[in-house]
């Protein structure tokens, strides 16, 4: 067994060593503190609205007029080939129709239903 070194048993050293130490933890307790309020300051700004994107509220009304308008079109041409996407109340048609009457009764339709600011009839003739 070999003699443990003379400085491991001075006050001095174990005094150092435990300042290291103490430095050491702070040093980790800071910067997981501030990876805390880095996830946390990135998680409230993603949550903020972005231009051009919707907030939740404005999501469940799209979604309330893109089911109207596509009950509509349904009920009146019983086309389910066309798709229909709303985003801040503007409804975009897509899909292909047999012909321009119907292209244009679908803008019709769609430009009725309440809630509905503009319509990009987007419907392509077959």
């Amino acid at each position: 067994m070999q003699p443990a070194h003379p400085l491991k048993r001075s006050w001095e050293f174990k005094a150092a060593e435990r300042r290291g130490w103490i430095s050491k933890m702070r040093n980790k307790h800071f910067l997981r503190c501030a990876m805390v309020a880095f996830v946390l300051a990135f998680s409230v700004a993603a949550c903020a609205p972005i231009s051009g994107r919707e907030t939740p509220g404005e999501y469940i009304d799209d979604a309330a007029i893109t089911t109207k308008v596509k009950a509509a079109i349904i009920n009146e041409l019983g086309m389910k080939e066309i798709s229909v996407e709303t985003m801040q109340n503007v409804v975009q048609l897509s899909g292909f129709v047999d012909s321009a009457q119907i292209k244009a009764r679908a803008g019709e339709i769609a430009r009725g239903v309440s809630g509905v600011s503009s319509v990009r009839n987007n419907l392509v003739l077959r």
